[in-house]
């Protein structure tokens, strides 16, 4: 027996792998003054990408005009932290400890997408580098409602899961929306530890570490670093002290597996960017290329349980070819109160001049 087009879409996504299908009808975004507001108080960073395709992310029905429904998909990846193997090693944030979601999950999205066709269902849609702006969507959905930490929280599951959302040319039941349960809870604006957090569900990306060692390509300002803690990518400092990720549901793919948690520092400045483009293939430690990753390390490294071990490495990080990291090694052999070498008075770069001469 042929099912009707609802239970089809949820059997096509379970066999596909995702672990919830939540629904809203399609119209303008919901909320889409937020983003708006968001982007025009300058609090993007210097991420302009996420100022493209303003008309389809204000209305999905521009890429798909025949859009009936929103189907929003998740994927859990609440897998437990590893032991801390201490020393020089910094976490990585748990969304990048497997695979790459967006590979992972957007293969996922073409081939749901690829199957709804054959039953003559027209869809558009994909992960967060797609043109929308998938958390309203979800909200609007019930996926969850969107904490004060501005990540998606879905009530009794938490907040360690992944987004994707595909438009349907078909009308589908909608799930209701879940109501805010943040309640007077403020862990998340107290535990940041940049004060990314200005205010409930508000994110400043120029002061957040998640900002600073993915997207940007700079070296992050003094104030950011100086409380940069033990973090090689990313930040789950607010998601970490939630109080609904205390049970988070059970994960969804073992491709996110924590096959790298916690990374050695040391060893990482020693390996030649090369090598660690082949060792972090199809992973988002790739991300902000092996350059980025050292100077991210560098950056962790006086914050690491065994910091000192890690000076040699930041001596010999002051030979690398990119300024950035150059520019680094200074300041953590500064922040960790070890003399300058003067090799670095020959140095062109003012950036690095600049860091040398840094009280």
């Amino acid at each position: 027996m042929s099912l009707d087009p609802q239970h089809l879409i949820e059997h096509l996504a379970a066999t596909h792998g995702f672990a919830g299908v939540y629904v809203a009808p399609v119209g303008p975004t919901p909320s889409f003054w937020r983003f708006q507001a968001w982007l025009d108080g300058g609090l993007a960073a210097d991420m302009g990408y996420l100022g493209r395709a303003l008309e389809t992310r204000a209305d999905p029905r521009v890429r798909l005009p025949t859009a009936r429904s929103a189907v929003v998909l998740t994927t859990h990846h609440a897998h437990e932290v590893p032991e801390d193997p201490g020393g020089a090693t910094a976490l990585v944030a748990r969304y990048a400890w497997g695979r790459d979601y967006h590979n992972l999950i957007g293969k996922r999205v073409r081939r749901l997408r690829s199957a709804l066709r054959e039953a003559g269902i027209s869809s558009w849609g994909g992960v967060d580098t797609a043109p929308i702006v998938e958390r309203a969507w979800a909200a609007a959905a019930g996926a969850g409602f969107s904490g004060k930490n501005a990540c998606q929280i879905l009530p009794g599951a938490g907040s360690w899961t992944l987004l994707a959302v595909i438009f349907v040319d078909v009308e589908l039941p909608a799930t209701p929306p879940a109501p805010a349960r943040c309640g007077t809870c403020t862990r998340c604006l107290d535990t940041c530890p940049t004060g990314a957090l200005i205010g409930p569900g508000q994110v400043d990306a120029g002061r957040c570490l998640s900002y600073w060692s993915i997207e940007s390509r700079e070296l992050a300002p003094p104030e950011i670093t100086a409380r940069w803690g033990r973090h090689l990518l990313g930040c789950d400092d607010c998601q970490a002290v939630c109080p609904h990720n205390r049970k988070p549901a059970p994960p969804s793919s073992p491709d996110l597996l924590p096959r790298h948690a916690w990374v050695d520092l040391t060893e990482l400045l020693d390996t030649p960017d090369e090598a660690l483009r082949t060792r972090y293939l199809g992973t988002p430690l790739l991300r902000p290329g092996p350059a980025g990753l050292k100077r991210n390390a560098l950056h962790a490294l006086p914050f690491t349980p065994a910091p000192h071990a890690g000076i040699p490495a930041a001596m010999r990080a002051l030979s690398h070819p990119s300024e950035v990291v150059r520019a680094a090694g200074i300041r953590t052999l500064h922040h960790l109160a070890v003399p300058i070498p003067q090799q670095t008075e020959r140095d062109p770069s003012p950036l690095v001049q600049a860091e040398r001469s840094r009280p």
